[in-house]
C-alpha cells in the first residue's frame, strides 16, 4: 500500500456523497494520518487533531514514533524463524512502510491480513494494494471489538494458516476500548486462536509520563467524541499475560529496540505511549 496520489484534502462533500462516509465526526485512523501529514481527512478529523495538538503539542512526534515502530517490529518479527504471516488490526491509512512492505522486503513469501472499520482505509487499501507475487494480502473490514468476526473470517482463514504461526499487530488501537469494552478479554481471545509460536505485537497510549494539567486537557480534548482510554503500566502489561515477552519487555516506544542510526529519539514523555512483543508458548 501507498498514499493515494490526490494532491490535497478529498472533496468533503463528494467524497461523503459517494461512500457514506460519516464527514461530520472525526476517527482516528483519519485523524492520525493528519498527523502523519496524509491527505485523507475532513474538518471534523482535523478540528479534532488540532485540539489534541494544543492539549499534547508532541502529539505528531508520538505519531511518528508509532510508525517507526511499527517497522522496527515488524522488521523483527519476519526475521523470527516461521513467522510469515501477519494479522495487522486497526491498520489505519495506508503509508510509506505498511506490514506487508515491511515483510516482503525481508522474505516476499509472507501473508498479510489487514483490519479496519474506516471506510476510507478500506477503500483506500483494496485500491492500492499490492502484494509481492509469492505473497498474499487481504483487506477486511471488521471491528476488534468483535475479535470472533476477526478470526473466523474467510479472508483471514484464506490466506493465513492458522496452524502456523502469525503476528498479531495491534498498534494504537486498544487505547479505543475502554474497560466496558473488556480489552484484555479481547486480546485473549485473538491470541487463543493462534498456534504456539506466533506473536503479539502492540503499542498502547499512556498518560504515565504527562503533568496532570496535560491530562486534563487532553481528556477535555478526547471527550467529545472519543472513547479513548489510555493505560499504565501495569494495565498494558496485563495484555501480555501467560506470554513470552522479548526483551527489553514492556517499555516506553522509543526504548523499543532502537534504530542505531536514529540521530536521536522522543522521549517517553513526548512518545506518550507502551509497546512490548511477545511470543506464544506451547499450551499445556
Amino acid at each position: 500500500m501507498r498514499w493515494s496520489a490526490s494532491t490535497g484534502a478529498p472533496s468533503e462533500g463528494l467524497r461523503s456523497a459517494r461512500s457514506g462516509i460519516d464527514t461530520s465526526v472525526a476517527h482516528p485512523a483519519r485523524r492520525y494520518g493528519y498527523w502523519l501529514g496524509g491527505k485523507d481527512h475532513f474538518t471534523a478529523d482535523r478540528a479534532s487533531g488540532d485540539a489534541i495538538a494544543a492539549a499534547f503539542p508532541d502529539i505528531r512526534t508520538a505519531a511518528a514514533e508509532n510508525r517507526r515502530l511499527h517497522r522496527r517490529v515488524v522488521t523483527f518479527l519476519a526475521g523470527q524463524a516461521g513467522v510469515r504471516q501477519f494479522l495487522d488490526i486497526g491498520a489505519g491509512i495506508p503509508g510509506p512502510d505498511n506490514t506487508h512492505e515491511v515483510a516482503q522486503r525481508i522474505d516476499p513469501a509472507c501473508r498479510v491480513v489487514y483490519v479496519d472499520n474506516d471506510p476510507i482505509v478500506i477503500n483506500h487499501s483494496r485500491a492500492l494494494l499490492s502484494s509481492s507475487p509469492q505473497g498474499a494480502t487481504a483487506v477486511l473490514d471488521a471491528d476488534v471489538r468483535t475479535p470472533q468476526d476477526i478470526r473466523h473470517h474467510s479472508d483471514v482463514t484464506g490466506t493465513l494458516d492458522l496452524t502456523r504461526p502469525v503476528a498479531l499487530l495491534l498498534f494504537a488501537v486498544l487505547h479505543f476500548l475502554p474497560d466496558e469494552d473488556k480489552p484484555h478479554e479481547v486480546v485473549a481471545e485473538l491470541v487463543d486462536a493462534l498456534p504456539a509460536g506466533s506473536y503479539l505485537a502492540v503499542s498502547h497510549a499512556t498518560y504515565d509520563f504527562m503533568p496532570p494539567h496535560t491530562i486534563t486537557a487532553l481528556e477535555a480534548a478526547t471527550a467529545v467524541h472519543d472513547r479513548f482510554q489510555p493505560r499504565t503500566l501495569d494495565e498494558v502489561d496485563r495484555f501480555f499475560y501467560g506470554l513470552e515477552v522479548v526483551a527489553p519487555g514492556v517499555v516506553p516506544t522509543p526504548h523499543w529496540r532502537p534504530d542505531d542510526q536514529a540521530a536521536s529519539q522522543p522521549t517517553p514523555a513526548e512518545a506518550a505511549a507502551y509497546t512490548a512483543v511477545a511470543r506464544i508458548p506451547p499450551r499445556r
